[in-house]
């Protein structure tokens, strides 16, 4: 092989070399391709709200109520919503609703309840309602109401279910003082409750039959210690034991 013929090829591969190095500076130079820009997640929509938890009302629950005895009373529940009540934040309570016009109160352990949350008298008033148990065994009516500066709360089918009385009465509860009263209650059926604090006296009857009347002179009222001080001063509560509410009105009196 000629002399002049190596060194042309030597030439050549000095070149090539140099090519091949050129593209390989000029791929490394090249930005590194960016990943497609990612789309945004879809918004996942909230859960839908729970439906209310809807109780099977006893036959009775139809029935019609009794008319109101005397003028001047005024709704409290217009029977659509719980407009001007809360629920009571005690702990372990059941679920409160409107059904069928009429507020439910959930079993729960022990107390469900609901507070007034607008201006109340605090004394010389009339307060009635109509009450209900549904299912359990103890109080479904424990009416919580202002008597001047101070609360009590009557207790309607309290202590195993057939007590009704004043909690409390110088620090004695319903089951322990002068208001103290026994008699039956059925589940599934209605019964009116009205409740009258003057200034001297508490008042109270179930249906017709007048089962409460002390004087409040000289005696020191408030509610029985612990959970029940959270209906103050004016609620409904139920213990152990779910309840209907309806036609809750007031009136002043003299």
């Amino acid at each position: 092989m000629s002399r002049a013929y190596l060194e042309l090829a030597r030439a050549l591969g000095f070149a090539a070399s140099l090519l091949l190095a050129a593209g390989c500076a000029s791929e490394a130079a090249k930005p590194a391709p960016q990943p497609a820009a990612q789309q945004p997640a879809p918004a996942v929509p909230p859960p839908a709200a729970s439906a209310e938890s809807k109780v099977v009302l006893p036959p009775g629950a139809a029935q019609p109520p009794a008319p109101f005895e005397g003028e001047g009373w005024q709704p409290l529940f217009a029977g659509e919503n719980l407009d001007g009540w809360r629920e009571t934040p005690f702990a372990g309570h059941g679920d409160v609703h409107c059904q069928s016009g009429l507020i439910i109160l959930s079993m729960g352990d022990p107390f469900t309840g609901i507070n007034w949350t607008n201006d109340f008298p605090k004394v010389n008033y009339e307060l009635a309602l109509d009450a209900m148990r549904l299912s359990g065994s103890d109080f479904f009516c424990g009416l919580t109401v202002p008597v001047g500066t101070n609360s009590c709360s009557l207790i309607v089918g309290g202590w195993g279910g057939s007590l009704v009385g004043i909690s409390s009465l110088d620090g004695m509860d319903a089951s322990e003082n002068d208001s103290t009263k026994f008699t039956s209650f059925e589940s599934g059926r209605w019964y009116r409750i009205r409740l009258r604090v003057t200034e001297k006296r508490i008042e109270g009857w179930i249906d017709k039959e007048k089962l409460v009347n002390v004087s409040t002179e000289g005696r020191r009222i408030s509610v029985r210690p612990g959970d029940i001080e959270l209906s103050m001063p004016f609620g409904l509560a139920a213990w152990q034991t779910s309840a209907a509410f309806r036609e809750i009105k007031f009136r002043r009196v003299n």
